[in-house]
């Protein structure tokens, strides 16, 4: 699966990664809930960690359509809620 990091770019995931990265989607989703700016930072850091750890990049010049987009690090709270869907960042 393909995931892009915004100002970053792509990157190739397993399958397998999906579960483990929805763990990660999970306690963003909660710190956003509980208007926790700190908890907030440290899942969405854990999150973009994460995906750089298991991800391949891939080249600047290719033309793959992501399946997830996440934000930027530097991303607000509210940024991040209106890129939000009804099941999180990475659906599933």
């Amino acid at each position: 699966m393909i995931v892009r990091i915004m100002g970053e770019g792509q990157l190739d995931l397993t399958e397998a990664d999906l579960d483990l990265l929805n763990t990660f989607d999970d306690a963003l989703e909660k710190a956003l809930e509980a208007g926790d700016e700190a908890t907030f930072r440290k899942a969405l850091n854990n999150l973009l960690e994460k995906v750089r750890e298991d991800g391949k990049p891939l080249p600047p010049d290719a033309l793959v359509s992501s399946q997830f987009i996440l934000p930027p690090s530097d991303a607000t709270m509210e940024e991040v809620r209106g890129m939000l869907q009804d099941d999180g960042l990475i659906p599933g």
